[in-house]
């Protein structure tokens, strides 16, 4: 773990002083630029570049690798927003809005609430574990409202196969009524309080959780 935190502080550091060095030659803000150069011969670097340098550095501090794992600001289309991953087997779909990893065709059969959880747990996706049932704001994130009933209501262009125009589980609980629990319908994007004496399906995904949301 140490000669980690040692690795990424070398790239941040020298991150940090290329960027110093971009600033220093475009003229920054409080920067003087070098007196022997003419106007002419230094026109200076783009900003574009300068930020492209500042969303490395982030990159580096948050080990994101480029997908944002950390942020759900972006509004991307489903070409740019869907990465399919060929470590998984090709199983696995990332979501680069959110940074969750989901199965790519999850079971197309229903089953009871109590099971739910476990299914998640127990699979083993693209040859790997760690497989949860997602939140209810997590699968919700999925949902395209400008798609139609009777969907399934997901964003045009979306890689996932054999997703059903049915209600799916979620892991948050329905605090003011525990006969249901908060699902999502697929059929018209609704998010709702689902019987748990009904069968729904499963959609699992792979990622850090939010405590808060279950």
């Amino acid at each position: 773990m140490r000669s980690r935190r040692r690795k990424l502080a070398w790239r941040v550091g020298a991150m940090v002083l290329m960027v110093g060095g971009l600033l220093m030659a475009s003229g920054g803000p409080g920067v003087m630029p070098a007196a022997a150069a003419p106007p002419s011969s230094n026109p200076g670097v783009p900003p574009s570049q300068i930020l492209d340098k500042l969303d490395q550095i982030q990159a580096a501090i948050t080990g994101g690798g480029g997908n944002d794992t950390l942020r759900w600001d972006q509004v991307l289309p489903a070409a740019q927003r869907f990465v399919i991953l060929p470590a998984f087997n090709s199983d696995a779909v990332l979501d680069k809005e959110t940074g969750l990893v989901w199965e790519k065709s999850p079971a197309t059969t229903a089953g009871n609430s109590s099971n739910a959880r476990s299914t998640c747990a127990n699979k083993a996706v693209g040859g790997r574990k760690g497989w949860r049932l997602p939140s209810m704001p997590e699968l919700a994130s999925l949902v395209d409202p400008s798609v139609a009933s009777p969907g399934p209501t997901l964003p045009q262009g979306h890689p996932f196969l054999n997703i059903q125009p049915s209600n799916y589980w979620s892991a948050s609980a329905h605090v003011e009524n525990p006969t249901l629990t908060w699902g999502v319908g697929f059929g018209n994007g609704t998010v709702l309080g689902v019987s748990k004496a009904f069968d729904n399906r499963v959609w699992c995904v792979r990622g850090g959780m939010n405590t808060d949301q279950y």
